[in-house]
């Protein structure tokens, strides 16, 4: 009876076989099918974009958010990227209306070629904003392009504003364009301006900040410029050490006497201490030089 049972159910089972054979083969049809649609479907725009270019045009779109915040962290994202494909995209936002998001795409764009850079934040220079003209000064620094040295002179020297002054003073240091130096020079010693007894804590800062560029150069021409800033009394001792500081860095002898009677003088124990400092490398050049 076994076997009987079993040649009866035979028939059903090779039918049942049969058919998951064929809902197989069916669904691998489906599948070759799909897979070869696939690949002659066209490639979208989005597909052959790397991944790095998906994420340039992931934080360029968001650039059109109505969210300041949002903006401006897009332009942060675009700036650490360090690319000039990046920084492409984020000089759309040069114009935003939000100060703070045009500092932001200021910053963002350096990682363009010299030249390029310092042309568009150049355009900020003349921003009715403070806080975006100094910062826009800053990053052309930053840029180290001698083409901004013309602009960035002409800030230094006429802004209304003393922090934009300061900032100018500062980048014209970082570029080292010896073009600068008359006006650096025409800074400190505040030519064609009456000489106060004091300076405001502002005005202090742009004499300090031009101290600093002149010595950044490095001209042996500012040498009698620093002597004068390290002897003038209405300047303040963070700017007279700076002065000392800047004539040890530049190694003329003519400087000595003047940092020798900054040394003695006991007015600030941490001008004395730039002053013999300054002397010492000085001295140690003078050493050096005679020794080839």
């Amino acid at each position: 009876m076994l076997d009987n049972f079993k040649r009866k159910r035979a028939p059903g089972r090779v039918a049942r076989h049969r058919l998951i054979l064929a809902v197989a083969l069916l669904v691998s049809g489906w599948l070759v099918s799909a897979e070869v649609a696939e690949a002659r479907r066209p490639i979208t725009q989005q597909e052959r974009l790397t991944p790095i270019q998906r994420e340039i045009e992931r934080q360029r779109q968001r650039l059109s958010s109505t969210e300041p915040e949002e903006r401006r962290d897009a332009l942060m994202h675009l700036g650490n990227l360090k690319r000039p494909d990046a920084s492409r995209a984020a000089a759309a936002a040069l114009n935003d209306e939000i100060p703070a998001v045009r500092v932001a795409a200021v910053h963002a764009i350096l990682s363009l070629p010299q030249a390029e850079a310092a042309n568009l934040i150049s355009l900020l220079l003349k921003d009715k904003n403070e806080f975006v003209r100094r910062e826009a000064a800053f990053a052309l620094g930053e840029s180290r392009s001698r083409a901004a040295t013309t602009v960035l002179v002409d800030l230094m020297l006429h802004d209304k504003k003393s922090s934009v002054r300061g900032a100018a003073a500062v980048a014209l240091g970082q570029i080292g364009d010896e073009g600068a130096l008359t006006a650096l020079s025409q800074v400190v010693t505040r030519e064609g301006s009456k000489k106060k007894k004091s300076k405001s804590f502002d005005e202090e800062f742009v004499v300090r900040s031009a101290v600093r560029s002149l010595a950044q150069i490095g001209s042996r021409t500012s040498v009698p410029t620093l002597i004068a800033a390290l002897q003038d009394e209405t300047n303040s001792i963070e700017t007279r050490r700076e002065a000392a500081t800047g004539l040890g860095l530049i190694g003329d002898p003519s400087a000595l006497p003047a940092l020798q009677a900054a040394f003695g003088s006991n007015a600030d124990p941490y001008l004395s201490e730039a002053a013999h400092a300054a002397i010492r490398q000085i001295n140690h050049a003078k050493t050096k030089g005679a020794g080839n």
